[in-house]
């Protein structure tokens, strides 16, 4: 009989309980709305970039329909060796490592987060002695032991799930923070790559022209001591080898940063098989073609940058976050209970008919703070202003980038075709020249200007290319491709959802 009341005061107590949990639903966070974006609907320049992109001797690879977000690295690049770094730099890059464990640390903070909204619940045992009041030297003395539920706090208010929620977004961020970092590194290996790969032809071409202009230096030196032409022209001709010399240092030295550059990148050694992997004797030109991507539409940026993505959990962060500031203005309700084994002497505490239970709620209302509320408000709006900002930029630099990428694929493709024409003149204005001067027609600076003429020519060809073929890169990059992965390696490289 003393067992039923004893039930359905229990069951009040749930039912109380189950309403606190479902009043708790509520939230003080504003309406989040999408700011819109401070850009243009369309890319400045597209129609001439439509139009020079296909103008005649533009070498171009096949066009795709496809979105770049949408296209796999592996399918984009279809150079063996180039997808073989990047293979490695995905596996060993300490910048891609650190950004796969702000995931993992975002994500457990996350799950702390959601943990406040549930009850801590575990064993619990406590024992107390003291003197009892009636001074004649007794002690009295209590002994608990069962389960226990610490301070639990009913959200009535949304404190607590806005702060999940600005944990969530936080770790959605860093997610997209990763695919940042990927889409980045992806473009700097093959960026460095092709920097190697016009390393090799410069080399090549400075080699080529050092011999000549050794040659001809030769040639000037025995004509000048046989009384055959003036010191001014060997001097010429000496000036023309030192400058090609200085050339072939520089370069020298410029491929041997670009190697650092690529084992950074790689975040390993050149060695083993990567060495293979290495452009050796590999020309620019023979480097295999890469999808043209399509541009789309700058409101396509918002859904397919990473980066954009990120500025806007982030944002969503600092939105939920005024939730919980203005949540602090309101009473704060937590739960304290007990229920075990409650006696008076310890070997007794198991025994029947000792259980007991506790509990205590609390009520805490704010009414003076010195301003510690309304200035966390004011800090978090203030945060929310800024996130704001932030976000509009991430849009603007995307559009940016995207608009720098666009031009230069609009008239890169002429600049190569002329700069080739202009070098096949040069090349024939050499020949002419070096037949006048056989022929004592010409004289020898009309023939030095001409090879150094040449020289240039080539070296801009070279330059021209690696241009081309580095903003195909960059357009990929700054249209939200390189994240995205096959299905089977995504299915073993994605972290799971929270």
């Amino acid at each position: 009989m003393k067992q039923k009341p004893m039930n359905k005061a229990w069951r009040v107590r749930l039912l109380a309980l189950g309403a606190a949990a479902l009043a708790a639903g509520c939230s003080m966070a504003p309406k989040y709305e999408r700011p819109e974006a401070p850009v243009a609907t369309d890319w400045p320049g597209l129609r001439l970039a439509r139009t020079l992109a296909v103008a005649p001797g533009t070498t171009s690879a096949a066009v795709q329909t496809t979105a770049a977000a949408d296209i796999e690295w592996q399918s984009f690049f279809s150079d063996p060796k180039l997808r073989q770094l990047i293979e490695a730099a995905l596996r060993n890059n300490r910048d891609l490592r650190i950004a796969v464990l702000n995931i993992e640390q975002a994500r457990a903070q996350f799950r702390i987060q959601r943990a406040d909204q549930f009850p801590t619940v575990g064993a619990a045992a406590t024992g107390s002695r003291q003197p009892n009041a009636n001074g004649n030297g007794s002690i009295s003395s209590v002994y608990t032991a069962g389960l226990a539920m610490t301070s639990y706090e009913i959200d009535f208010f949304g404190r607590v799930a806005s702060l999940k929620d600005a944990a969530l977004a936080q770790y959605l961020a860093t997610e997209e923070g990763r695919k940042t970092t990927q889409i980045s590194l992806i473009a700097a290996v093959a960026t460095t790559y092709l920097s190697l790969l016009a390393d090799e032809e410069l080399l090549a071409i400075t080699q080529q022209t050092l011999a000549t202009r050794e040659e001809s230096f030769k040639l000037s030196q025995l004509r000048f001591d046989n009384g055959a032409t003036s010191e001014l022209d060997l001097r010429q001709a000496e000036s023309l080898t030192e400058a090609a010399r200085v050339s072939l240092a520089q370069l020298q030295r410029q491929r041997a940063l670009d190697e650092n550059l690529l084992t950074l990148l790689l975040g390993q050694p050149l060695t083993g098989e990567l060495t293979a992997a290495l452009p050796a004797g590999q020309a620019l030109a023979d480097a295999p073609l890469m999808v043209d991507v399509p541009a789309g539409l700058p409101s396509d940026l918002l859904t397919n940058r990473p980066d954009i993505r990120q500025a806007e959990q982030q944002l969503l962060a600092a939105n939920a976050n005024i939730g919980a500031a203005r949540a602090a203005f309101f009473p704060r309700i937590s739960l304290t209970a007990t229920a075990g084994s409650v006696s008076n002497h310890l070997s007794g505490l198991f025994e029947s008919g000792t259980y007991g239970w506790t509990l205590a709620p609390q009520l805490f209302l704010p009414l003076f703070d010195a301003g510690r509320n309304r200035a966390g408000l004011d800090s978090a709006n203030a945060r929310r202003d800024i996130a704001v900002a932030q976000y509009e930029k991430a849009i603007q630099t995307a559009f940016r980038e995207v608009a720098d990428a666009l031009a230069g694929r609009a008239t890169l493709g002429e600049q190569l075709r002329a700069q080739r024409a202009q070098a096949n003149a040069e090349a024939t204005r050499f020949k002419l020249s070096d037949l006048r001067y056989q022929n004592g027609i010409a004289s020898q600076l009309d023939l030095l200007d001409a090879q150094r003429s040449l020289f240039t020519a080539r070296q801009a060809v070279v330059q021209t290319r690696l241009l081309q073929l580095q903003n195909q890169v960059t357009l990929y990059k700054t249209l939200g491709g390189g994240w995205k992965e096959p299905m089977a390696a995504a299915a073993t490289t994605t972290p799971s959802t929270p």
